[in-house]
């Protein structure tokens, strides 16, 4: 729970504000810095197809497998020093990429740098629960709008600095931003061994094993990470397929279709910011879950109906269940009471819920082959955000995993 009276972000946790900070942005970085110059990189190196597809498919694979692995590491090794090693590996695996002279070096540099931004995505919010437990919306704001701008810099910016001074230094000038990430850890983590002063560090309880076990026995949690699994879907979907859909169904050019996903992506930034307000100050769950689904439907609705029409305002309401991500972010939060449960339901919601991210880019492509036209595609995209529904009852009761635990199976 958010403590009434809060005090300055400053005073005595600058460290760990410029590390949520650099670690939220090189999260993001390493993941959008590729596709946008991978002709530069072909004309290197040949990329097959296959490759290129494994690369796009590494991001929700990875943080499905380290969403189950880092609750496990972390009681090994704790948040700080986690955090520390996330970004040691992010820095090393970008400079690798960046050196990479075949295909195959390519994808298993992506696939490791994945793996640490995996464990990176789940300690995240545990961190800001411990370090800043007066600041939750707050901070996750500030963390979730860096995502999203992490994820729209690097394509803008990739392009014009390949053809300046290559492929190579465009890839790897993201690892210095990583490199930076790993100092206010290490230097937190020794802190936090050699200091008991509550004002200089905090310290931060071994979690107990077995929690991450617990939750496929909670509804809260499966609500979490179904959530995160809708937001997460939309997100990579469109991402993957967006583009071609408007070319195909409204008509509109290559270049006005790149427009159109580049405002999708854009739609992240405002409710990364307004979603944690709502929901830490006014507690309006609900709402968030409400304007996500009839947005998302809507936005269907448009595409299959009238899709050029008005094909701005369909993109925009596409791109607002996009709203749902930072949701996630605070409710892991504010629907823990301990430390280990803010861990394990981290890394049980991000896991699930970009294996369900995985499955539908695939989705697109499989009705389609089977039907010859976008419209099914669409319809079951649509009823993607009908999950919202149940999903949204069961998360906006306020009651943590820990009670819910205990009411049905004894003490936590």
């Amino acid at each position: 729970m958010t403590d009434p009276r809060p005090r300055s972000l400053w005073r005595g946790r600058l460290l760990a504000l410029v590390g949520v900070v650099l670690v939220a942005f090189s999260l993001r970085s390493a993941v959008a810095a590729l596709s946008p110059i991978i002709a530069e990189v072909q004309r290197d190196f040949s990329v097959p197809t296959w490759i290129v597809g494994l690369i796009g498919t590494a991001p929700p694979v990875c943080f499905a497998v380290f969403g189950i692995v880092t609750p496990a590491l972390e009681r090994r090794f704790g948040l700080q020093r986690l955090a520390a090693a996330s970004m040691v590996v992010v820095t090393a695996a970008l400079v690798w990429r960046a050196l990479a002279d075949d295909a195959v070096t390519l994808l298993v540099a992506t696939a490791v740098l994945f793996a640490a931004v995996g464990v990176g995505n789940v300690v995240l919010p545990p961190l800001i629960k411990a370090y800043f437990p007066d600041r939750i919306g707050t901070m996750t704001a500030l963390y979730s709008a860096l995502l999203a701008a992490a994820a729209f810099v690097p394509p803008l910016v990739a392009v014009p600095v390949a053809d300046a001074a290559g492929w190579r230094f465009s890839l790897g000038m993201w690892s210095v931003f990583a490199l930076l990430a790993v100092v206010p850890w290490v230097s937190l983590a020794v802190r936090a061994r050699t200091s008991a002063a509550l004002t200089t560090a905090v310290e931060i309880d071994e979690p107990a094993p077995g929690v991450l076990g617990r939750l496929p026995r909670l509804s809260l949690a499966w609500a979490l990470a179904v959530t995160f699994g809708i937001s997460a879907a939309s997100v990579y979907a469109c991402f993957a397929w967006l583009p071609v859909v408007l070319v195909d169904v409204a008509g509109v050019s290559h270049a006005e279709a790149g427009a159109l996903l580049s405002l999708f992506g854009a739609m992240g930034l405002p409710w990364s910011i307004l979603v944690p307000i709502v929901i830490t100050r006014w507690r309006r769950v609900g709402v968030i879950y409400a304007v996500a689904l009839v947005a998302g439907l809507a936005g269907v609705a448009g595409m299959v109906l009238a899709p050029a029409a008005a094909t701005i305002l369909w993109v925009v309401l596409l791109g607002t269940p996009q709203a749902l991500f930072p949701a996630v972010l605070v409710l892991i939060q504010l629907r823990t009471r301990t430390h280990e449960g803010a861990v394990a339901l981290s890394g049980f919601a991000q896991s699930v819920g970009y294996a369900i991210a995985a499955l539908f880019p695939l989705m697109f492509a499989v009705v389609h082959e089977l039907t010859g036209s976008w419209q099914p595609v669409l319809v079951v995209f649509g009823a993607l955000f009908l999950a919202t529904i149940p999903t949204g009852i069961i998360v906006s009761r306020p009651r943590t995993i820990e009670d819910e635990w205990e009411r049905r199976h004894g003490a936590w």
